[in-house]
């Protein structure tokens, strides 16, 4: 191959990776333009959405819904079932989501509170675990909601190690309250942050206390994923 051709033939190779990063990219950006929507949106929402036109967005979306990552209802789209299991198969960090499933239903139990577990990812926190409590329809917990870190779970997330609780004492939101602490690995780094939330009026110093004992359940069940491998729920004591 002379030196012409290859100069040519480099050319076109690069072209067309530069299409496919503009293809994923494009892809990515109208996966965010409906989560941000929360629901459903029309092929002209997220063309303006996303500033790419419309005919653009609909070959995307065609794509998306082939394999799964969107749903098509009617001339309206939303985010489909394979992003959620996607979604499902991603550990922040190795048996985190595992070792929290039942200290975080125990201390919904215990408490009523609405409980989260976030992990820090950029400038933000991100919800990886959630269970419903008292303060539901008032404030929704879900997985996959991400937050400020000026909320408590936020400041436990960043704060020093071996810091104590941070209280919320409708500092965020006027009726609710919250009790957050770092969730520590066994080499006691934080790896994440658990916090309960209640209705204004409750005792935060008892929330706390029960946040806390949750926190340290998870530590250790992290401690033996270390050591034998993945725990099944039912052997992680509280």
């Amino acid at each position: 191959m002379d030196t012409g051709t290859a100069r040519r033939t480099g050319g076109a190779a690069t072209k067309t990776a530069e299409r496919g990063r503009g293809v994923l990219e494009g892809a990515f950006a109208l996966l965010e333009a409906l989560r941000r929507n929360g629901d459903e949106a029309g092929v002209t929402e997220l063309a303006l959405a996303c500033g790419v036109p419309k005919g653009s967005v609909h070959r995307l979306l065609d794509q998306l819904v082939a394999v799964g990552a969107v749903e098509r209802k009617g001339n309206r789209y939303r985010v489909g079932p394979q992003l959620y299991r996607l979604g499902q198969a991603w550990e922040p960090h190795p048996g985190l989501r595992p070792a929290a499933r039942l200290p975080l239903q125990r201390l919904r139990a215990v408490t009523g509170a609405s409980v989260v577990l976030a992990v820090l990812r950029e400038d933000m926190a991100i919800t990886v675990a959630s269970v419903p409590g008292d303060l539901e329809p008032l404030l929704p917990v879900r997985d996959g909601i991400a937050f400020r870190l000026d909320t408590a779970a936020g400041k436990a997330l960043c704060g020093p190690l071996g810091g104590g609780p941070v209280l919320d004492r409708e500092d965020v939101m006027d009726g609710v309250c919250c009790a957050a602490l770092p969730v520590r690995a066994p080499d006691g780094r934080t790896v994440a942050a658990l916090a309960g939330m209640v209705p204004a009026g409750r005792r935060l110093d008892a929330l706390a206390r029960a946040v806390a004992e949750a926190g340290a359940a998870v530590t250790r069940a992290l401690g033996r994923v270390g050591h034998r491998g993945p725990v099944p729920p039912s052997t992680i004591a509280f």
